[in-house]
C-alpha cells in the first residue's frame, strides 16, 4: 500500500482491540495513511472472526477477551511506558477503564462510542437513567476533568457519535452564508451555540437512511445488519435519548430528566428499537426512523447551549433517526415480537450486499430556509472500490477513526476530547476522500407534511418542530 499518502507518522506500538466490521475496515486505512511498521501493530478480539485478514496483511493477531480482570495483564506488556496508541473499536469492554489504562501508560486513544463491559446496556438492576449513554457520558467528563492535558484521547469518533459532528458545523455555516448572516468561522463552543441560537436552529436529526440489500432474504432466528450487529443490538435496547431543546412546551408523557449532570438531554421510559421518529434525507425523501440511543445526541446538544449564568436560554433539540438496512428492520421487528429476546445467530453483512447506499448526513430545522441536510451519500460499489473490507457503513465510520486518529498524533497532549471539540475541517479533509459525493440540500418538508389523510391527530400546527410532531404514535 505504498502508493497512498502517508499522512503522518507514528513510531510507538498500535494495538486494535475488537476486530468485527469496524475493526477490519480501519486497519487497511491505518497501513495506507499512518507511517508505522507492521510489526508494531497487534490486533486483539475475543474470537478468530477476522484471522485470515490480519494473517493476509502481516499483522499480529491475539485471541483474547478482555475482561475487568484481565484487561491490565494482556495490555500492559504492549503499551506501558512506550507512548502506544489504542484503537478500540470493540464491544463489551469499558472504554473508560481503557482511558485510564492509556493515560497511566502515556498512550493516545481513540473509540467510536463510549462503551461500558458487557452486560452494561440491559442490567436491569440498574434504572434506566443509569444504563443509559447520558450517564455514560457523564462519567466520560468526570474523567476528562481527571486529566487535563493528559495524552489525547478521542472519545465516540466515529461516524456516528463522531463524523456527524463535524458534519454539523459545516451545516451551520452553509445555512449562515444561504440566509444572509455574517459570521466568521467561530472559534469556541459559545460562538458556535451562538451561532446556532441566531440562526433559529430548533433541532438537529442525525437522519440516516442504510439502503444497502442481499439477494437472499432474511432468516427467521437470524439478526442481520450491515455493522455491529452487538453494538446495534445493544444500544437499540437502551432507553430511547435525545438532546431537550428549549423551543419544546413540555416533556412527553413518558419522558424523564436524569436529576444529574448537564441536563441537555432527557430519556424515555421504552427502548430506541422501539420508538419511531419521521426524519428526511435527499434520495429517500421522508421516512420513519428509529430513536436509537447515541452519544451526539447528548454531546450536540450540550455543545449548542447557550446560557446566561445558571439559566439555559437556548438549546436545540438533537436525536438520531435512523433506518437501518431492510433486513435489520425486520430483525428489529423479530426481536421486540420476542420480548427483546435476541436470536440465536448473528449474520453481518458484507460480501452478500449486491447494491444500495448508505446516506447519513444531519438535517438542520427551523431557520430561515426551514430544513437543511448535510452529509454522505456513499454506495457499496463506491466504498468497495475505495478501501477493502469494507461495506458504505462500515467505511463512513472507519473513515472517521482514520480523522481522529491522525488528529491525535499531530496532537498528543489534548487530553480527553469530544467530537464536538475537535476543529471540524482537519477531521474532514482527512475522512471526506472515502466519504463519497457529500452533499447539502435545503427542503420545505416538515414533520405535518401529509399528516391527517385517515384520521385526526393531535398535533401543534403553530410549530411542526416539536417532537411531538417529529414522533411516531
Amino acid at each position: 500500500m505504498s502508493e497512498w499518502k502517508r499522512l503522518v507518522r507514528f513510531g510507538g506500538p498500535i494495538v486494535i482491540i475488537g476486530f468485527g466490521s469496524i475493526g477490519q475496515g480501519v486497519l487497511p486505512l491505518i497501513l495506507r495513511h499512518i507511517d508505522a511498521p507492521r510489526e508494531a501493530i497487534t490486533i486483539i478480539a475475543p474470537d478468530d472472526t477476522g484471522r485470515g485478514i490480519a494473517d493476509a496483511e502481516g499483522i499480529r493477531f491475539l485471541q483474547t477477551a478482555l475482561t475487568p480482570e484481565t484487561a491490565r495483564a494482556v495490555l500492559e506488556p504492549l503499551l506501558a511506558g512506550q507512548n502506544g496508541f489504542i484503537v478500540n473499536m470493540s464491544v463489551n469492554v469499558s472504554s473508560l477503564d481503557l482511558i485510564r489504562l492509556a493515560q497511566e501508560w502515556g498512550a493516545l486513544y481513540i473509540d467510536t462510542c463510549i462503551e461500558p463491559w458487557e452486560g452494561g446496556y440491559t442490567d436491569t438492576s440498574k434504572t434506566a437513567s443509569q444504563r443509559s449513554n447520558y450517564a455514560l457520558r457523564e462519567e466520560a467528563l468526570a474523567l476528562q476533568a481527571q486529566f487535563p492535558g493528559g495524552k489525547t484521547a478521542v472519545m465516540a469518533h466515529g461516524a456516528n457519535p463522531g463524523l456527524v459532528s463535524h458534519f454539523v458545523k459545516r451545516a451551520l455555516l452553509t445555512v449562515a452564508a444561504d440566509t444572509g448572516v455574517a459570521v466568521s468561522a467561530p472559534s469556541s463552543r459559545a460562538e458556535w451555540a451562538q451561532l446556532a441560537r441566531t440562526l433559529g436552529i430548533k433541532g438537529i436529526h442525525i437522519a440516516e437512511r442504510d439502503t444497502q440489500t442481499t439477494v437472499t432474504p432474511k432468516v427467521r432466528g437470524e439478526f442481520w445488519n450491515t455493522w455491529s450487529i452487538d453494538g446495534f443490538v445493544g444500544e437499540g435496547m437502551q432507553p430511547a435519548e435525545l438532546g431537550w431543546g428549549t423551543h419544546e412546551k413540555g416533556l412527553p408523557e413518558d419522558g424523564f430528566r436524569h436529576g444529574f449532570g448537564c441536563d441537555a438531554a432527557i430519556y424515555l421510559g421504552r427502548p430506541g428499537a422501539s420508538t419511531r421518529v419521521r426524519t428526511w434525507t435527499p434520495m429517500e425523501g421522508p421516512f420513519h426512523g428509529f430513536l436509537i440511543t447515541h452519544n451526539e445526541a447528548i454531546s450536540i446538544a450540550d455543545y449548542l447551549t447557550v446560557r446566561d449564568g445558571d439559566a439555559v436560554v437556548y438549546r436545540p433539540t438533537v436525536h438520531y433517526a435512523y433506518h437501518p438496512c431492510d433486513a435489520a428492520v425486520l430483525s428489529l421487528h423479530e426481536l421486540s415480537g420476542k420480548e427483546w429476546s435476541e436470536q440465536p445467530v448473528y449474520r453481518l453483512l458484507n460480501e452478500q450486499l449486491t447494491e444500495g447506499r448508505d446516506e447519513l448526513g444531519v438535517l438542520l430545522f427551523g431557520h430561515a430556509k426551514n430544513a437543511y441536510w448535510y452529509g454522505s451519500h456513499l454506495s457499496v460499489a463506491e466504498a468497495r472500490e475505495l478501501a477493502p473490507y469494507q461495506n458504505a457503513t462500515g467505511l463512513q465510520v472507519t473513515a472517521a477513526v482514520l480523522g481522529g486518529m491522525v488528529w491525535a498524533i499531530n496532537n498528543p497532549d489534548a487530553g480527553l476530547m469530544e467530537a464536538d471539540e475537535l476543529p471540524h475541517e482537519d477531521i474532514l479533509a482527512v475522512a471526506a476522500p472515502y466519504l463519497g459525493p457529500v452533499v447539502g440540500e435545503y427542503t420545505d418538508w416538515t414533520p405535518l407534511q401529509g399528516r391527517e389523510k385517515l384520521f385526526p391527530e393531535d398535533v401543534d400546527h403553530d410549530d411542526p418542530w416539536q417532537f411531538r410532531n417529529v414522533r411516531v404514535r
